[in-house]
Formats: C-alpha cells, structure tokens, sequence
C-alpha cells in the first residue's frame, strides 16, 4: 500500500485533442486462433491530461499502449497523433514521431549498463542529429530535473531500482516530446521509491507534458484526473474519476 500520496495539482488546461483514436482494431492470428485484442476502440485525450489506463490482464492495456506509442499499427481504425493521422506510417516515419514526440518510460528500466546516466540520457539526441555539445547539456538539465545531478556519471549498477527508473524518465523526455507514455514505471519499485517517481511524474503533468499510464496499481492509478478502463479490448469507462475507479476495481 502506498501512503500519504497526494494528487497533483493541474496548472494549465486541456488545449486541443493530442490522441484519438477512431474505431481502432487489432487482430492477431486467422481462423479459429484468431483474438481481438482491440475491438472498435474509440477513444480521445487531450493535450495537458494525465490518463490512467487500467483493467486485467489481456483487456488490451499493452496493445493500446503500442499503437499510441506509434510502437504497433492497428488492424483497422485510425489514430491521429496531434491532429496528424499515422496508422499507415512507414516504418521510419514511425520511428521519426518516436523519436520527437513521444517519451517512453517502462517496468524494467532498459539502461545500457556500459553507459553512465549521462550517457544513457544523451541517445535519443544521437538517434536525433543534436549536437554532441547540446546533447551534453540538455541530458545534464534533465537528470537535474529528476534529482539525479550528483549520479550523472554513475553507471547502473551503481544505482538503484528507483534511481535508474529516475534515469529512464530523464532520457523519455530530454527531447522535449509532447506525449509521455509509461508502461507499468513502478512495477519493480517499492512503495517508498514508488511515492518518489510518482511525485516526478506529477511535476512532469504539471509542466505541461501529456502522460498516459498504464498501471495495474489503484493507489498509482489515482495520482492522475482521469482512469481509462479497459476489458475485452474494449473501453467500458473512458473518463473514471480516481474515487469511482476504486468502485469499478472491486466490481472486476
């Protein structure tokens, strides 16, 4: 159980439409093993939010995370990214919007234990042609951000579970994205490390960056304005405050 949580105060207003998707599908399989994952998904976040997405497992929390993430293409449907429609992106068109407009922070932290923090910060800039000096300060600037200034030189394995989760966040938004996506972040963290990244991803809220959130934990689920409620790859609430995302858990 994780205590004493408070919820992040909102300082700016929802803007315009950032992620919607229409009539989404994604079918895996022909014939008799054939499973939708996604079943006519229609669902729209706006810029500024703080969404949640939750249900059991297999209601289809991992696929939609992977199509908003640009990570997977629907079946059939189509999603538009900040107005812009990419279902039917090529590959590296794809992995161009990763790259810039999207943040990715995941359970298991995905650090390259030869690199420093700092190094591991920089590498979405390599992959983006910034400059090794920029790339230098803007990595500096965002481990500061996420109050990991004295551990810039530290590898891995010379830190923390919660430490290098810290490291993961800084590289997911050191290229300034307009969506942050986070699959499961506190899934390998204990409930004193999880109140310390979960106080960061409020800051980040706050600061104007979008996050969606997949978490199967109701007390991380309720730190944000809004829970998404997934089953048999379909949304069955779309707009679940925290109080009746308790109500909906005990129900499931």
């Amino acid at each position: 159980m994780i205590a004493n949580m408070t919820h992040p105060t909102k300082l700016r207003s929802c803007k315009k439409s950032l992620i919607n998707l229409e009539a989404i599908e994604k079918i895996y399989g022909e014939g008799n093993t054939t499973v939708h994952a996604l079943d006519q998904v229609n669902l729209t976040i706006e810029e500024g939010e703080y969404c949640s997405i939750m249900g059991a497992s297999g209601s289809g929390k991992s696929t939609i995370m992977n199509i908003i993430g640009c990570l997977d293409r629907p079946t059939s449907g189509h999603y538009y990214l900040d107005s812009a429609d990419v279902s039917d992106l090529e590959d590296e068109q794809l992995a161009i919007i990763r790259n810039h407009q999207i943040g990715f922070v995941f359970q298991q932290f995905h650090l390259l234990p030869q690199m420093t923090a700092l190094e591991n910060v920089m590498l979405p800039m390599v992959y983006g042609g910034i400059p090794s000096d920029k790339r230098r300060e803007r990595a500096r600037e965002a481990l500061v951000r996420v109050g990991l200034e004295n551990r810039i030189y530290n590898k891995p394995n010379q830190l923390s579970g919660g430490q290098q989760q810290r490291v993961a966040i800084a590289r997911a938004i050191v290229n300034q994205p307009l969506l942050l996506l986070a699959d499961e972040p506190t899934g390998a963290l204990d409930s004193r490390t999880t109140q310390d990244v979960m106080k960061i991803f409020g800051e980040l809220h706050t600061s104007g960056i979008t996050v969606v959130m997949v978490t199967h934990e109701p007390e991380v689920a309720r730190l944000s304005d809004r829970i998404i409620w997934f089953k048999d790859g379909k949304v069955v609430h779309s707009h679940l405050t925290p109080e009746e995302m308790l109500h909906v858990a005990l129900a499931s």
